[in-house]
């Protein structure tokens, strides 16, 4: 029997609601303010995906060899669409950070725009 099950997804970042914004529209979810301090993505299935406050937030060193990317999120895209998704969110701010080595790999990582890591997937 599971001690628990998993919550809410939460990143820390200097401004919850900009946040937000770019991860509802990546994923096509719905942005709910709870406070300045703490704003949440209502995505597909109700899923959860939340934003906390952190005035000191300092982002993840990706990629760092004495460093960690702490954590990262993979989204899953169709392989057909997976150059429209790229420009679509480095439109929306994000940053290329790793591509997909000349097509060898169906990843490609980015930095949304609080610096923290994530990757679109050829699925």
């Amino acid at each position: 029997m599971a001690i628990a099950t998993l919550g809410v997804t939460v990143l820390d970042c200097p401004d919850p609601r900009a946040l937000a914004e770019f991860y509802a529209k990546v994923l096509g979810g719905t942005v709910q303010v709870d406070s300045e301090d703490w704003v949440e993505v209502i995505g597909e299935r109700g899923r959860v995906l939340a934003f906390q406050l952190a005035p000191g937030h300092v982002p993840p060193r990706w990629p760092s060899d004495d460093g960690s990317q702490q954590f990262h999120l993979d989204f899953n895209v169709p392989t057909a669409r997976l150059d429209e998704a790229e420009r679509e969110v480095l439109a929306l701010g994000a940053k290329l950070v790793e591509g997909d080595e000349g097509g060898t790999r169906n990843w490609r990582v980015y930095l949304d725009p609080a610096g923290h890591p994530f990757c679109l997937c050829a699925h």
